[in-house]
This record gives structure tokens, sequence and C-alpha cells, in this order.
């Protein structure tokens, strides 16, 4: 889904709109408070039996969960343990748990983050968390990097990392649908170890005053794309930011920026936009890694990818996330 402008307090129609629809919205956003928060109370999150690094985040939409979860998952590896991702899948026909493979999976199948972290590690998926982390301890998994599920208390966790867009936290600062967030911001944060907060401003006044470790990721460019002229696409939570990161690098020009929303699934009918439209501009197509997995092959062959990694201002932030995870991994 595409959100709604009132979400965010920066967009002008949302202070026009803002009293009445919120007002309107207040009932179900208190209900859907109320029912996370008694579904996590009342919960008996499993013991898999290894470590479990969640990384998730506080509000809808994408904050840069997944670069962060492909850090951290090659971290724990270069400490010696089998580690791999376990996401729901979101998207795809098949419910796991299973291991993903690249080569006979496709985004329709597993959905398109879980297909686009098996291009680098060991990526599983499972509707079901605990029976998915039982399935890879069972086959071996020596820690779990969780894909989201923050808010899923099916299954306990060894350290749980709250992911913050820098330049939009928390949007209005209401719960879904009266705004972006999944639960209340200060009951997110107790039940976390530690922000990444991504991207450049300030610490969030509620970040702050939960004394949390935070540590300052951005997104940086793992290839750099050859200079000239682009169309960009992006079916993401953010497409801006992917746009931006894309005008930051020298000798690129975008004539055309057209955004999606988040999973999108593309069409025929919008492939034959988009390669008309960089026809017309002369133009190559640039869009993110999670939408290349989604294109049909043939398509994709003609487009080109930016990948993106995390980078930390502190060296030293992956070691302190994942040392509680390497030393319990290494007791089991």
């Amino acid at each position: 889904m595409r959100e709604p402008h009132f979400w965010r307090d920066l967009d002008p129609r949302s202070r026009a709109a803002a009293p009445l629809t919120r007002f309107l919205l207040s009932p179900a956003a208190a209900l859907y408070a109320h029912m996370g928060a008694r579904r996590i109370a009342r919960a008996e999150p499993l013991e898999c039996g290894i470590p479990v690094v969640c990384v998730g985040n506080l509000t809808l939409g994408g904050a840069g969960k997944t670069p962060v979860v492909s850090s951290l998952r090659a971290r724990l590896s270069e400490g010696g343990l089998r580690a791999a991702s376990l996401s729901r899948g979101y998207g795809g026909e098949l419910k796991g748990p299973l291991r993903v493979s690249p080569g006979d999976h496709t985004a329709g199948m597993v959905g398109d983050e879980p297909l686009m972290l098996a291009s680098g590690g060991e990526s599983w998926i499972a509707r079901d968390r605990a029976t998915g982390a039982l399935a890879m301890k069972a086959d071996g998994v020596e820690a779990i990097i969780m894909d989201d599920g923050h808010q899923n208390p099916a299954l306990s966790k060894t350290v749980s990392v709250v992911v913050v867009d820098a330049a939009e936290p928390f949007g209005n600062r209401h719960v879904f649908p009266k705004g972006p967030l999944r639960e209340p911001i200060v009951a997110g944060l107790s039940r976390a170890h530690g922000v990444v907060l991504m991207g450049d401003g300030a610490v969030p006044a509620e970040v702050a005053a939960s004394g949390l470790a935070v540590w300052r990721g951005r997104l940086a460019p793992d290839n750099a794309l050859a200079g000239g002229t682009y169309v960009a696409f992006a079916g993401i939570g953010r497409p801006e930011r992917f746009f931006d990161s894309l005008r930051q690098q020298a000798g690129v020009e975008l004539s055309e920026t057209i955004p999606f929303a988040d999973h999108h699934v593309y069409s025929a009918g919008d492939l034959r936009y988009l390669r008309k439209l960089a026809e017309e501009r002369g133009a190559r197509l640039v869009t993110t890694s999670k939408d290349h997995v989604r294109l049909d092959k043939a398509f994709g062959a003609d487009v080109d990818v930016a990948r993106v990694s995390v980078v930390f201002d502190d060296p030293e932030a992956l070691d302190a996330i994942c040392e509680p995870v390497l030393r319990a991994g290494r007791r089991g």
C-alpha cells in the first residue's frame, strides 16, 4: 500500500486534514495498539536453542532493515557461526519453513527480501517464526537473524535491534491506521537492546530518553554505475531515499524517477511503460536489488541494479550488536 499523506507531519496536506482524519481514526488506532500489547503480554516466546537477533522497526514501511540484516549475518559468519536470516516471506505463496534457493525460487514464491538476502548468504522463510527457527536449528544453523518481527512475540530474542529512519523517524507519531506506527514508541523501545539510526538527522527525543545504545548507519553503494542518463524506478518503503543516493553518484543523471508502492508486483503494462520511457529519454533503466528480483528475467537483464549496503559511523557497531550472539552461539 501507499502510505496516506496524513501519516507525515512534514506534508502540508497532513496538517490541513489531520484534525478530522485523526479524530475519526482514533478508536481504530487505540484498538490496534491494545490488541498488539495484549498479544505480546500473553505470549510465551519459544526458546529455540540457538541465539536469535531480531532486526525490526516501529513503523510500517522501509527503514533500512534488510541491509542491516545482511551486515549482521556477514559479521556472525565471520565470527565462526553458521548464520542465516529468517523472514516471513511477505508476498510469496510458500509458507515454509524452507531454505531459499535463488536458482529454484522466485519472488512470487518466497518474497522479494528473502530472495535478495539469499544472493549473499543463507536465507530462510517461515510464516510461523517459531516453527522456522526449530527447522533451522535442526538443519544445523547456529544463529538466526530475524528480518522484521519486533512485534512478533512467538520467538525469544537474544538481541533486538530497532532500525529508525533519521529523516522520518516516526511520522506523525500515531499508531496505525491513524499513523505509521506499529505500536507506541515507548513500548517498542522498551523491548529493544539498541537502535540503528539510518541516515542524517537528530536522534529522536524518544530514543534519547530511552537510554538505549544508538548506532548510526548509512546506506552506501556497493557498485558504481557507469556515467550516463538513467530512468530510476523503485517499489520500496522510501523510494526517494534510493533516488537521492543515485543523484550522489558521480556522472549519474536521472531524467525520470518512478516510485511504486512497497513490494509492488510489476505488470506487463508497467514494464512496457518503463521501457518506452527509457527509450524516449535515451536512458538506461536502474532499480534496487529488491525490485530487480521481482522483474521478469528477460526484462531484468536490461536493467541496471544499484546495490547498497549499510556502513556504520562507528566501525565497532557490528561487534557491539553481535557480541552477545557470538557468546551465546559459542556456548551452544
